[in-house]
């Protein structure tokens, strides 16, 4: 006997999703390896601090050579700045295009399908005002003038409803 697939899944539970305490767990690391990050940024700028301080004060026991082991220090400082810098921009054009790329592929495509969402539906409800609205409210106005008729003529009685709005 085949496996005849149940004709109604509509009927068969659904699993229930445990989206609330996933989101918690996944909130609660990233929290944590923020302040890991944090704590390593921190300990490698102390450690730098303390690597300048202390190669100026070995540079001072030496008062003759000073000024130029200093002037040496500080080139050597300026290009580990630059070559700093220049990562920094990499990461930063990377960035970009990451962002070109995501705005291109990702959000136009969505824009457009917006759009046409959106030019679909004015067309739906000009549609809607032409070929329903309008017809109604006409022929409401004619009923309304009919009625109206009726009732200065006599042949026809007031309506209880509008007796109770007057």
């Amino acid at each position: 006997m085949e496996n005849i697939p149940d004709p109604n899944p509509a009927l068969e539970p659904e699993p229930v999703a445990e989206l609330p305490e996933q989101a918690s767990v996944s909130e609660v690391d990233l929290a944590r390896a923020q302040r890991r990050s944090t704590l390593i940024i921190i300990g490698i700028a102390l450690i730098f601090l303390v690597v300048v301080v202390g190669s100026f004060v070995l540079l001072m026991k030496a008062p003759d050579t000073a000024v130029a082991q200093m002037r040496d220090v500080f080139i050597i400082f300026l290009a580990l700045q630059s070559l700093l810098i220049g990562f920094v921009l990499v990461i930063l054009m990377i960035q970009l295009s990451r962002l070109i790329n995501l705005l291109n592929n990702e959000i136009k495509p969505i824009l457009e399908s917006t759009n046409e969402t959106v030019s679909n539906l004015r067309g739906t409800t000009t549609f809607l005002s032409e070929n329903l609205v309008q017809p109604v409210i006409k022929m409401n106005e004619y009923l309304a003038g009919i009625t109206k008729f009726l009732v200065l003529t006599g042949l026809s009685r007031p309506s209880k409803q509008r007796k109770a709005k007057s």
